[in-house]
C-alpha cells in the first residue's frame, strides 16, 4: 500500500496502520510543497512529522517537533536578533543540519530522506513525493508569501486570495516514488488537507494519470462539516471547493474508487450513475491510538472489498 500523507491528518491515520499492517508493505509519499529554508538548513515539516511517528520521537500533543526537546540554540538567537521564521528544536536542528549537508554533498532529498529514516530505524519506506523544490505560496492581500510564513508568523490570519504551488509545472515524480507506484496497486489519500497537503502530490505532472490506473481509497479531512485542524477551511474557500466533504470528494472524483467520510458528516450530491466511487461511513476522529487502529482496519477492509470486485 503507497500512503499519500500531509503532516497532521495523515499522519495520525499512519500510527494506526503500522500497527496492524505488514511494514515491509508499505510505503508513505509525503508532500514536500511545505518544505522551507530556515536558520540556513531545509525544514521539511510534513517529511520529518512522518519520520519522528514512526521512530517514536514525534510530540504527539502538537503533532509536530521532537518530543522533549529543548530550544537552547532558538532562544540564543532570538537573542541576537535573529529571526529563523519558526520554532526549532535542539534534536530537531541536528535533523535540518544532517539533511542539508547531504543535499550540498550531492545527494537527492530522496536519499537524504531514506538515510536519516535509516539513522531513525524506521522499517516502513518514506519517501519525497519530488525530489525538485517546490514551494506553496498563499496570496492575500497584503502580497504573497511561502506558506509556512501565512501559517506560522502569521498564525494563518491573512484572507486567501488564491494558492500557488511554485514549480509544480517543471517538477517530476521522484524515481523512488515511481517505482513505488509501478509495484503497488492501492493507493491511500489520507485525511490531509486537499489543497496545499494532497493537491500538491496530485498536482505533479503525470500523478493523476497514473492514480486512474490504481485502487484508490480516500478519507475525508471534514467532520461535522469542518476540518479537524489547520487552515483547511479558508484554503479550500479561496480555490471554489465547498468547505465539506462534498467539496473534497469532487476534487478527487477523478481518482478515487472509494471514499471514507465520517458517521458525523454528510456527503451530499451524488450522481450514482455517473461517480465511480463509493462511500463508506467511519469514525474517522483519530483521538487515541486505538481509535486509528479501528480506522485502519476498516481502511484495509475497504482494499479487500474493492479487490473482489
Amino acid at each position: 500500500m503507497i500512503i499519500l500523507s500531509g503532516g497532521t491528518g495523515t499522519p495520525k491515520l499512519l500510527q494506526g496502520v503500522a500497527c496492524v499492517h505488514d511494514h515491509d508493505d508499505l510505503t508513505v509519499v509525503v508532500n514536500t510543497a511545505e518544505d522551507s529554508w530556515a536558520g540556513g538548513n531545509l525544514v521539511t515539516p510534513d517529511i520529518d512529522t512522518v519520520l519522528y511517528l514512526l521512530s517514536g520521537k514525534l510530540d504527539t500533543d502538537k503533532w509536530w517537533g521532537i518530543k522533549d526537546d529543548t530550544f537552547t540554540t532558538h532562544r540564543a538567537l532570538e537573542a541576537m536578533g535573529f529571526d529563523e521564521g519558526m520554532m526549532i528544536g535542539d534534536n530537531d536542528r541536528a535533523t535540518h543540519i544532517m539533511r542539508t549537508q547531504m543535499l550540498r554533498n550531492g545527494h537527492t532529498l530522496t536519499s537524504s530522506i531514506e538515510k536519516l529514516a535509516d539513522l531513525f530505524e524506521i522499517d516502513i519506506r518514506v519517501l519525497p513525493m519530488s525530489d525538485d523544490p517546490i514551494s506553496t505560496i498563499i496570496c492575500t492581500p497584503e502580497g504573497e508569501m511561502h506558506f509556512q510564513e501565512f501559517w506560522i508568523r502569521e498564525k494563518g490570519l491573512p484572507d486567501i486570495l488564491d494558492v500557488r504551488i511554485e514549480g509544480i509545472d517543471k517538477a517530476k515524480i521522484s524515481p523512488a516514488v515511481q517505482k513505488a507506484l509501478k509495484t503497488d496497486d492501492q493507493i491511500l489519500i489520507g485525511p490531509s488537507n486537499p489543497v496545499t497537503s494532497i493537491g500538491p502530490i496530485l498536482s505533479i505532472p503525470g500523478m493523476v494519470d497514473i492514480l486512474k490506473e490504481k485502487i484508490v481509497v480516500a478519507i475525508s479531512p471534514i467532520i461535522a462539516g469542518k476540518p479537524v485542524s489547520g487552515p483547511a477551511e479558508k484554503l479550500m474557500a479561496a480555490r471554489g471547493i465547498e468547505v465539506s466533504s462534498t467539496g473534497v470528494a469532487d476534487v478527487y472524483r477523478n481518482i478515487m474508487d472509494a471514499f471514507v467520510v465520517d458517521i458525523r458528516d454528510e456527503i451530499s450530491g451524488r450522481n450514482f450513475e455517473t461517480d465511480r466511487y463509493s462511500v463508506y461511513r467511519e469514525d474517522t476522529l483519530m483521538s487515541s491510538g486505538k481509535k486509528s487502529e479501528n480506522l485502519a482496519h476498516a481502511v484495509l477492509s475497504i482494499f479487500e472489498d474493492l479487490s473482489k470486485s
